[in-house]
């Protein structure tokens, strides 16, 4: 029972990662900490070692939906190599940062995090007139017979992405839940391209957060292995539905879905 539920909880949560950009993670750690309070079957999980999981699935989850994004033309590399600067030792210094996070301060700080990311990704914007930086790094992709121009300034791009690869080490988010909106409201990067973009980055990133969580000690093996057949499938099944809806679909259940965990977590933290 519980190898068949761990499948469909990988399905899912890399299904909705892939779709939308977030890794799978920012469902999947909510998840298993819930059934661990629920279930003795589940009381392996602990914030360190469901961080540990999550990090392994979302390797396969993003390495599934990247070569499906990368057939179709979605990830613009140049501007993911250039996060994956800063993604990379951030995420080295928030897997260290994980060991010191208390359970019910985990809960708590999560769950804040993600209602911060939603209120950043309320914020209206005119997508006719993008915004402007100094020293920007112009970029050019183009996606269905339509061409986006947007801006990605080089020093703003490795701070952000240093600030990202820290909270996806420390929380297993993959940073994608803050990425993707920073990506579109900050860069002008339409939502297509920053979801495909983002699970790009993750791919390397959650290899570095993987590696640093073994060398912890972090990981529980003989439940890992379970997720990772359903991050596989799941993330070709979410990558394959994105291409079949708009832009502003997309950013409406990004919206959708960081409202309800953060409130979810916040909840657990105070309980």
């Amino acid at each position: 029972m519980v190898f068949l539920l761990c499948i469909l909880i990988g399905i899912i949560t890399a299904f909705i990662g892939a779709l939308m950009g977030l890794g799978g993670g920012v469902v999947l750690i909510p998840s298993l900490l819930f059934l661990a309070q629920i279930s003795e079957a589940f009381s392996w999980v602990t914030p360190q070692s469901v961080v540990g999981i999550s990090l392994i699935a979302m390797v396969f989850t993003a390495l599934s939906s990247t070569i499906a994004y990368l057939k179709s033309g979605r990830v613009d590399y140049k501007t993911g190599l250039l996060f994956l600067v800063g993604s990379v030792p951030g995420g080295m210094i928030g897997s260290w940062l994980n060991q010191y996070i208390e359970t019910d301060n985990f809960l708590l700080y999560f769950g804040l995090l993600i209602i911060v990311v939603s209120m950043l990704f309320l914020l209206k914007r005119d997508p006719s007139q993008p915004k402007t930086l100094q020293g920007k790094q112009s970029r050019r992709m183009e996606l269905n017979g339509e061409v986006y121009t947007y801006h990605v300034p080089i020093w703003t791009a490795f701070f952000v992405s240093l600030v990202v690869g820290t909270l996806s080490g420390l929380f297993g988010i993959g940073g994608g839940s803050i990425m993707v909106p920073v990506m579109i409201l900050l860069f002008g990067m339409p939502a297509h391209i920053a979801i495909a973009t983002s699970m790009f980055m993750i791919f390397f990133v959650s290899i570095i957060g993987a590696g640093s969580h073994i060398t912890l000690g972090h990981i529980v093996w003989e439940y890992a292995f379970l997720f990772i057949p359903g991050a596989w499938i799941g993330g070709k099944l979410g990558a394959k539905v994105n291409q079949l809806l708009t832009g502003k679909v997309l950013e409406g259940i990004l919206r959708i879905v960081l409202i309800v965990i953060g409130i979810r977590m916040i909840y657990q933290g105070l309980m």
